[in-house]
Protein backbone atom coordinates (compact mmCIF):
# COMPACT_ATOMS: atom_id res chain seq x y z
CA UNK A 1 0.00 0.00 0.00
CA UNK A 2 1.16 3.56 -0.69
CA UNK A 3 2.14 5.71 2.27
CA UNK A 4 -0.58 8.31 1.62
CA UNK A 5 -3.25 5.62 1.33
CA UNK A 6 -2.02 3.93 4.49
CA UNK A 7 -2.20 7.20 6.40
CA UNK A 8 -5.69 7.99 5.11
CA UNK A 9 -7.01 4.59 6.19
CA UNK A 10 -5.37 4.84 9.62
CA UNK A 11 -6.67 8.38 10.13
CA UNK A 12 -10.22 7.24 9.40
CA UNK A 13 -9.92 4.43 11.96
CA UNK A 14 -8.69 6.85 14.60
CA UNK A 15 -11.40 9.38 13.80
CA UNK A 16 -14.05 6.70 14.20
CA UNK A 17 -12.54 5.89 17.60
CA UNK A 18 -12.89 9.53 18.62
CA UNK A 19 -9.23 10.55 18.53
CA UNK A 20 -8.96 14.37 18.62
CA UNK A 21 -5.63 14.31 16.73
CA UNK A 22 -6.14 11.36 14.40
CA UNK A 23 -4.02 12.52 11.44
CA UNK A 24 -1.13 13.64 13.61
CA UNK A 25 -1.23 10.41 15.62
CA UNK A 26 -1.17 8.32 12.41
CA UNK A 27 1.78 10.29 11.07
CA UNK A 28 3.78 10.04 14.29
CA UNK A 29 3.22 6.29 14.52
CA UNK A 30 4.16 5.67 10.89
CA UNK A 31 7.28 7.81 11.28
CA UNK A 32 8.20 5.68 14.29
CA UNK A 33 7.87 2.46 12.28
CA UNK A 34 9.77 3.84 9.27
CA UNK A 35 12.39 5.73 11.31
CA UNK A 36 11.81 8.98 9.41
CA UNK A 37 10.59 12.51 10.10
CA UNK A 38 7.11 13.76 9.27
CA UNK A 39 8.40 15.93 6.43
CA UNK A 40 9.57 12.72 4.73
CA UNK A 41 6.00 11.44 4.63
CA UNK A 42 4.83 14.52 2.75
CA UNK A 43 7.67 14.22 0.25
CA UNK A 44 7.36 10.50 -0.41
CA UNK A 45 3.65 9.84 0.01
CA UNK A 46 3.53 7.83 -3.23
CA UNK A 47 6.06 5.26 -2.01
CA UNK A 48 4.97 1.72 -1.27
CA UNK A 49 5.52 0.09 2.13
CA UNK A 50 6.15 -3.60 2.54
CA UNK A 51 3.89 -6.00 4.41
CA UNK A 52 6.11 -6.09 7.49
CA UNK A 53 5.99 -2.30 7.92
CA UNK A 54 2.26 -2.25 7.32
CA UNK A 55 1.68 -5.00 9.88
CA UNK A 56 3.71 -3.17 12.54
CA UNK A 57 1.88 0.06 11.78
CA UNK A 58 -1.52 -1.65 11.90
CA UNK A 59 -0.68 -3.08 15.34
CA UNK A 60 0.13 0.39 16.63
CA UNK A 61 -3.08 1.82 15.20
CA UNK A 62 -5.10 -0.92 16.91
CA UNK A 63 -3.40 -0.06 20.21
CA UNK A 64 -4.06 3.64 19.68
CA UNK A 65 -7.72 2.95 18.87
CA UNK A 66 -7.86 1.15 22.22
CA UNK A 67 -6.64 4.36 23.84
CA UNK A 68 -2.95 3.71 24.50
CA UNK A 69 -0.99 7.00 24.45
CA UNK A 70 1.17 7.69 21.42
CA UNK A 71 4.09 8.56 23.71
CA UNK A 72 3.97 5.07 25.23
CA UNK A 73 3.62 3.37 21.83
CA UNK A 74 6.65 5.16 20.40
CA UNK A 75 8.57 5.36 23.69
CA UNK A 76 9.36 9.04 23.25
CA UNK A 77 7.92 12.55 23.46
CA UNK A 78 9.24 16.00 22.57
CA UNK A 79 9.28 18.59 25.35
CA UNK A 80 10.92 22.01 25.19
CA UNK A 81 12.68 20.93 22.00
CA UNK A 82 14.20 17.90 23.75
CA UNK A 83 13.56 14.30 22.71
CA UNK A 84 12.62 12.41 25.86
CA UNK A 85 12.21 8.67 26.30
CA UNK A 86 8.94 7.79 28.01
CA UNK A 87 7.51 4.78 29.80
CA UNK A 88 4.29 3.75 31.48
CA UNK A 89 6.03 4.34 34.84
CA UNK A 90 5.88 8.11 34.34
CA UNK A 91 3.50 10.84 33.27
CA UNK A 92 3.65 11.95 29.65
CA UNK A 93 5.22 15.44 29.38
CA UNK A 94 2.55 17.91 28.21
CA UNK A 95 2.70 21.36 26.60
CA UNK A 96 0.90 22.94 29.58
CA UNK A 97 3.87 22.04 31.78
CA UNK A 98 6.11 24.21 29.60
CA UNK A 99 4.40 27.10 31.42
CA UNK A 100 6.17 25.96 34.58
CA UNK A 101 9.50 25.95 32.73
CA UNK A 102 8.86 29.44 31.35
CA UNK A 103 8.10 30.85 34.80
CA UNK A 104 11.17 29.14 36.28
CA UNK A 105 13.39 30.67 33.60
CA UNK A 106 11.86 34.08 34.30
CA UNK A 107 12.55 33.80 38.03
CA UNK A 108 16.07 32.48 37.41
CA UNK A 109 16.90 35.85 35.90
CA UNK A 110 15.92 37.53 39.18
CA UNK A 111 17.79 35.48 41.78
CA UNK A 112 20.79 37.80 42.05
CA UNK A 113 23.42 36.40 44.41
CA UNK A 114 21.33 33.39 45.46
CA UNK A 115 22.89 29.95 44.85
CA UNK A 116 22.29 28.89 41.26
CA UNK A 117 20.51 25.67 42.23
CA UNK A 118 17.12 24.31 41.18
CA UNK A 119 15.23 21.35 42.66
CA UNK A 120 12.57 19.49 40.66
CA UNK A 121 10.31 17.38 42.88
CA UNK A 122 8.60 14.36 41.28
CA UNK A 123 10.72 14.66 38.17
CA UNK A 124 9.30 11.70 36.19
CA UNK A 125 10.96 11.69 32.76
CA UNK A 126 13.12 14.60 33.92
CA UNK A 127 11.31 16.94 31.52
CA UNK A 128 11.20 20.06 33.70
CA UNK A 129 14.70 19.64 35.14
CA UNK A 130 16.24 18.95 31.73
CA UNK A 131 14.43 21.80 30.01
CA UNK A 132 15.70 24.25 32.64
CA UNK A 133 19.22 22.79 32.70
CA UNK A 134 19.45 23.05 28.91
CA UNK A 135 18.74 26.78 29.13
CA UNK A 136 20.95 27.47 32.17
CA UNK A 137 24.07 25.27 31.92
CA UNK A 138 25.70 27.27 34.72
CA UNK A 139 23.09 26.13 37.25
CA UNK A 140 23.16 22.97 39.33
CA UNK A 141 19.87 21.12 38.80
CA UNK A 142 18.59 18.24 40.96
CA UNK A 143 15.57 16.11 40.12
CA UNK A 144 14.05 13.61 42.55
CA UNK A 145 11.38 10.93 42.24
CA UNK A 146 10.12 8.14 44.49
CA UNK A 147 9.96 5.77 41.50
CA UNK A 148 13.38 4.24 40.79
CA UNK A 149 12.35 3.40 37.21
CA UNK A 150 11.53 7.06 36.62
CA UNK A 151 14.90 8.15 37.98
CA UNK A 152 16.73 5.74 35.67
CA UNK A 153 14.67 7.04 32.76
CA UNK A 154 15.47 10.66 33.64
CA UNK A 155 19.18 9.86 33.85
CA UNK A 156 19.04 8.25 30.41
CA UNK A 157 17.24 11.31 29.05
CA UNK A 158 20.02 13.52 30.38
CA UNK A 159 22.59 11.39 28.55
CA UNK A 160 20.47 11.28 25.41
CA UNK A 161 20.32 15.07 25.29
CA UNK A 162 23.95 15.59 26.47
CA UNK A 163 22.87 17.65 29.49
CA UNK A 164 25.50 17.39 32.21
CA UNK A 165 24.52 19.97 34.85
CA UNK A 166 21.76 17.80 36.31
CA UNK A 167 21.55 14.84 38.67
CA UNK A 168 18.60 12.61 39.51
CA UNK A 169 18.00 10.92 42.87
CA UNK A 170 15.53 8.41 44.26
CA UNK A 171 13.72 10.33 46.99
CA UNK A 172 10.30 10.56 48.64
CA UNK A 173 9.98 14.29 48.02
CA UNK A 174 12.72 15.85 50.22
CA UNK A 175 13.80 12.69 52.08
CA UNK A 176 17.13 12.12 50.27
CA UNK A 177 18.21 15.76 50.56
CA UNK A 178 20.40 17.20 53.27
CA UNK A 179 18.97 19.90 55.50
CA UNK A 180 20.59 22.82 53.70
CA UNK A 181 20.93 26.15 55.46
CA UNK A 182 19.42 29.23 53.87
CA UNK A 183 22.85 30.15 52.49
CA UNK A 184 23.24 26.91 50.54
CA UNK A 185 19.65 26.00 49.68
CA UNK A 186 17.86 26.13 46.36
CA UNK A 187 17.09 29.39 44.62
CA UNK A 188 14.20 27.65 42.85
CA UNK A 189 12.08 24.65 43.76
CA UNK A 190 9.60 23.48 41.14
CA UNK A 191 7.13 20.63 40.99
CA UNK A 192 4.31 19.16 38.93
CA UNK A 193 2.91 16.93 41.71
CA UNK A 194 -0.23 14.76 41.73
CA UNK A 195 -3.20 17.13 41.90
CA UNK A 196 -6.29 15.26 40.70
CA UNK A 197 -9.01 14.19 43.12
CA UNK A 198 -9.69 10.45 43.14
CA UNK A 199 -13.14 11.08 41.63
CA UNK A 200 -11.93 13.42 38.88
CA UNK A 201 -13.65 12.49 35.59
CA UNK A 202 -10.41 13.04 33.65
CA UNK A 203 -9.04 9.82 35.14
CA UNK A 204 -11.30 7.84 32.81
CA UNK A 205 -10.57 9.89 29.71
CA UNK A 206 -7.90 9.85 27.00
CA UNK A 207 -4.25 9.16 27.74
CA UNK A 208 -4.75 9.68 31.48
CA UNK A 209 -6.38 6.22 31.71
CA UNK A 210 -2.98 4.63 31.03
CA UNK A 211 -0.75 6.85 33.18
CA UNK A 212 0.37 5.85 36.70
CA UNK A 213 -2.38 6.61 39.21
CA UNK A 214 0.11 7.52 41.93
CA UNK A 215 1.51 10.35 39.77
CA UNK A 216 -1.95 11.81 39.17
CA UNK A 217 -4.08 11.53 42.31
CA UNK A 218 -3.73 13.18 45.71
CA UNK A 219 -5.94 13.29 48.78
CA UNK A 220 -7.89 16.33 49.97
CA UNK A 221 -9.50 16.77 46.56
CA UNK A 222 -6.09 16.78 44.91
CA UNK A 223 -4.51 19.36 47.22
CA UNK A 224 -2.67 17.18 49.76
CA UNK A 225 0.69 16.99 47.96
CA UNK A 226 0.57 20.64 46.95
CA UNK A 227 0.04 21.67 50.57
CA UNK A 228 2.77 19.30 51.77
CA UNK A 229 5.27 20.82 49.33
CA UNK A 230 4.38 24.35 50.39
CA UNK A 231 5.20 23.44 53.99
CA UNK A 232 8.28 21.34 53.27
CA UNK A 233 9.96 23.59 50.71
CA UNK A 234 10.66 26.30 53.27
CA UNK A 235 13.48 24.22 54.80
CA UNK A 236 15.25 23.83 51.46
CA UNK A 237 14.85 27.24 49.86
CA UNK A 238 17.55 29.86 50.04
CA UNK A 239 16.49 33.25 51.34
CA UNK A 240 14.27 34.94 48.73
CA UNK A 241 14.07 31.65 46.83
CA UNK A 242 10.96 30.81 44.84
CA UNK A 243 8.59 27.84 45.03
CA UNK A 244 6.72 27.14 41.77
CA UNK A 245 3.89 24.61 41.64
CA UNK A 246 1.84 23.33 38.74
CA UNK A 247 -1.78 22.57 39.66
CA UNK A 248 -5.27 22.04 38.27
CA UNK A 249 -7.11 24.89 36.57
CA UNK A 250 -9.49 25.35 39.52
CA UNK A 251 -6.89 25.07 42.29
CA UNK A 252 -5.11 28.39 41.90
CA UNK A 253 -6.92 30.15 44.74
CA UNK A 254 -6.32 27.26 47.16
CA UNK A 255 -2.61 27.07 46.32
CA UNK A 256 -2.18 30.83 46.66
CA UNK A 257 -3.86 30.66 50.05
CA UNK A 258 -1.58 27.83 51.17
CA UNK A 259 1.49 29.82 50.09
CA UNK A 260 0.33 32.95 51.89
CA UNK A 261 -0.56 31.05 55.06
CA UNK A 262 2.92 29.47 55.07
CA UNK A 263 4.62 32.87 54.98
CA UNK A 264 5.47 33.18 51.29
CA UNK A 265 5.31 36.65 49.74
CA UNK A 266 4.79 37.93 46.20
CA UNK A 267 2.28 35.11 45.71
CA UNK A 268 0.82 34.94 42.21
CA UNK A 269 -0.50 32.59 39.52
CA UNK A 270 0.29 32.22 35.83
CA UNK A 271 -1.95 30.98 33.04
CA UNK A 272 -1.18 28.20 30.56
CA UNK A 273 -1.65 28.22 26.78
CA UNK A 274 -5.38 27.79 27.26
CA UNK A 275 -5.65 30.84 29.56
CA UNK A 276 -6.21 28.62 32.62
CA UNK A 277 -4.44 29.16 35.94
CA UNK A 278 -1.75 26.49 35.87
CA UNK A 279 1.25 27.62 37.97
CA UNK A 280 1.29 29.37 41.34
CA UNK A 281 4.38 30.62 43.12
CA UNK A 282 5.68 32.48 46.11
CA UNK A 283 8.97 33.88 47.42
CA UNK A 284 10.34 32.68 50.74
CA UNK A 285 11.59 35.21 53.26
CA UNK A 286 12.84 33.43 56.39
CA UNK A 287 12.47 35.23 59.69
CA UNK A 288 15.65 37.19 60.67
Amino acid sequence: MRIDSLLTAATQKLQQAGSPSSRRDAEVLLCHVLGVGRAWLYTWGDRQVDEFVQARFDDLIVARVAGEPVAYLTGEREFWGLSLDTSSATLIPRPDTETLVEVALEKAREVGEAPKRLLDLGTGTGAIALAFASEYPGWQVVGVDLNETAVLLARNNAKKNAIVNVEFLVSDWFSALGRDSADSGFALIVSNPPYLADDDPHLSEGDVRFEPHSALVAAEQGLADLRYLVQGARQYLAGNGWLLLEHGMQQGAAVRQALSDAGFVDVASYQDLGSRERVSLGRWQPCP
